[in-house]
């Protein structure tokens, strides 16, 4: 586990205790029978603007707190345990991308915006039907991007957008040139293909290179999340199993049940020693950031399947109805495994980084 410094120890607990007071999965389900055009509830991302969350990337002299992507990871992984819908990865991977090739003025033009919450940004990076971030033909000529992007996180609501194009990023602002058509997915979160038609572009520095760091930490923000995620679906199946009684006993007394949870806890373990590893490889500026968050994302995509699945199975007919909670966790899971990369895509590149 990583060592937590005093101030992200006290992050990681408002939180968790934020989280579960004022946007417990009872929130989300309000949220998705009231289906908002923006994917999400406009108070409730204030609020985590207010207690300086969107600007938790933000150094210092742009009004953010600068703690980088492990305090990060702290917050997305108690927001996931309850499957809070928020803007909260999808503009921290927007944020990186100016942190690493915006120039000063974009940086200053944009930075204290996200910081306050008055912007929520996103990226635009696939085209087609699984990601591919080498697979782009989206092109800018003059000052002006074209291209369609298949799949956009918070692309509903988005204000900003850093586009992945041919030859790098490119920040769009607004709806000039832009058309947003919802994607609705079975997570019930904001998604949307989004047509940029010679929409007015600013190039980040870094060339097409910046684009594979950016999406390293989103997909390292989404295991993030995915770890509270299966977090909370193991706790709330181990309740269920020590409460539930079945042929005259406990359903936690039964050895073939006990070896089920026994090998979803080594796998969570795994898991949270990868993505705290990935994300400290990125605070700590090293070499080995893309393996590491392939191994991460790997993981995290598996052991999120394993333990959904198994909350479903283990909760037996209520864990089938949309009554109970189960399968909120796994419609999620099942957008995230393959956002950013899935499982067998990580496992790949990680074997080619390694010389494999």
């Amino acid at each position: 586990m990583a060592i937590l410094t005093e101030e992200q120890t006290m992050l990681r607990d408002m939180a968790r205790e934020w989280a579960d007071n004022e946007a417990p999965v009872g929130a989300f389900r309000r949220m998705r029978d009231a289906a908002p055009a923006a994917g999400y509830d406009p108070e409730m991302w204030r609020a985590q603007a207010e207690m300086g969350w969107a600007g938790i990337l933000v150094p210092e002299a742009q009004g953010g707190a600068g703690m980088g992507y492990v305090s990060l990871g702290l917050v997305l992984e108690q927001l996931g345990r309850n499957l809070v819908a928020t803007p909260l990865a999808s503009t921290a991977a927007a944020t990186s991308a100016i942190l690493l090739g915006g120039s000063e003025e974009q940086k200053a033009e944009w930075l204290p915006k996200i910081a306050a919450g008055e912007v929520v940004a996103t990226l635009a990076i696939d085209e087609g039907p699984r990601f591919d971030p080498v697979k782009i033909a989206t092109t800018v000529s003059g000052g002006k991007l074209s291209g369609v992007k298949a799949f956009v996180p918070e692309g509903d609501s988005a204000q900003l957008f850093v586009v992945a194009a041919t030859d790098g990023l490119y920040l769009v602002v607004g709806d000039t040139g832009v058309t947003r058509s919802p994607r609705h997915l079975t997570d019930s979160r904001s998604h949307a293909q989004v047509t940029f038609d010679n929409a007015p572009a600013e190039a980040l520095g870094g060339g097409a290179e910046l684009i594979g760091h950016v999406v390293d930490r989103a997909a390292a923000a989404a295991s993030a999340e995915m770890l509270g995620m299966a977090e909370s679906a193991f706790a709330q199946t181990n309740d269920y199993l020590k409460t539930r009684v079945q042929f005259g006993q406990v359903l936690a007394s039964f050895q073939a049940l006990q070896h089920r949870m026994a090998k979803m806890f080594t796998e969570l373990e795994l898991c949270r020693s990868a993505v705290e590893g990935a994300l400290e490889a990125i605070d700590s500026g090293r070499a080995n950031v893309a393996q590491e968050v392939s191994l991460a994302k790997a993981v995290a995509n598996e052991t999120l399947h394993l333990v959904s699945r198994e909350m479903i199975q283990l909760h037996g007919g209520i864990g089938m109805t949309d009554e109970h909670d189960a399968g909120f966790y796994l419609k999620r899971a099942r957008v995230l495994e393959a956002q950013w990369g899935n499982a067998a895509w990580h496992r790949e590149r990680f074997a080619r980084l390694n010389g494999y």
